[in-house]
């Protein structure tokens, strides 16, 4: 069985400072970013919304303009009975009958005008969903002509930087296999408790290099010493000397 080398304090905090600047250098990439990507998911986001509603629509007119063309037939086939009753009021044999015959063209003439009423009831709301279809047809044009110029700004940064950062991505990998399990939990989660995402910082002029508190003489030496894992009292980021940050460079 292989031994598993246990590494000195001063090599687990060097491992530590190029994990940052690393981390640092893909921070860097996002930062060019921006909200850029948040915006180009936002925004497809709100287009598929309002396609969705578009859709919808254009099924509410395509079920309005069948029901119109329902009601005409309906029209039709009542104007047809009208006249079949007329010429068969004509050969009726007594007043019973053509009371009756009566009864039924008047059924059949309200049958065609409350025909009539629907189907001007329904082109009166065709004509309010066109105008609404209309508007969600403008939105979406809109939302795409924004849409494609974040996407065209996105895909340019993208192209600058990929080279980079599958780079450093390589390297955050190896980086991380190289830093002491434990330290790489505390690690991770102080870089997450601040937006700049700096968990570790050198002491400069005498103070802490990511809150700027003072640190006292007796730790600095401390750090100095690289014995042992120092942390700000007042932000809880790791410190380093500066010495060993500046030792570690990252191409």
């Amino acid at each position: 069985m292989a031994a598993v080398k246990d590494y000195s304090v001063e090599e687990k905090l060097s491992a530590l400072v190029r994990l940052q600047k690393i981390d640092s250098k893909l921070d860097e990439i996002q930062v060019l970013k921006g909200e850029l990507p948040m915006e180009v998911s936002d925004l497809e986001d709100e287009i598929q919304g309002l396609t969705n509603r578009k859709n919808r629509i254009e099924e509410e007119i395509n079920g309005i303009s069948d029901f119109i063309e329902q009601k005409k037939e309906a029209i039709k086939e009542a104007d047809a009975l009208v006249k079949k009753y007329e010429k068969q009021s004509q050969n009726v044999k007594n007043s019973r009958e053509f009371e009756a015959i009566n009864k039924e063209i008047e059924m059949q003439q309200l049958e065609g005008k409350l025909a009539e009423k629907h189907i001007r009831d329904a082109n009166e709301e065709l004509a309010e969903k066109a105008k609404v279809l209309e508007q969600a047809k403008k939105q979406i044009a809109s939302k795409e002509g924004v849409l494609n110029h974040k996407k065209g700004e996105l895909e340019k940064i993208i192209a600058d930087t990929e080279k980079e950062e599958t780079y450093f991505n390589k390297q955050i990998e190896e980086a991380r296999k190289a830093t002491d399990e434990r330290l790489l939990f505390s690690y991770d989660r102080i870089r997450k408790s601040y937006r700049n995402g700096l968990a570790v910082v050198p002491v400069v002029r005498d103070a802490c290099g990511g809150c700027f508190n003072s640190i006292p003489p007796q730790k600095q030496s401390e750090i100095r010493q690289r014995k042992k894992v120092m942390v700000c009292e007042n932000c809880g980021r790791i410190l380093v000397d500066d010495e060993l940050n500046n030792a570690t460079e990252i191409k």
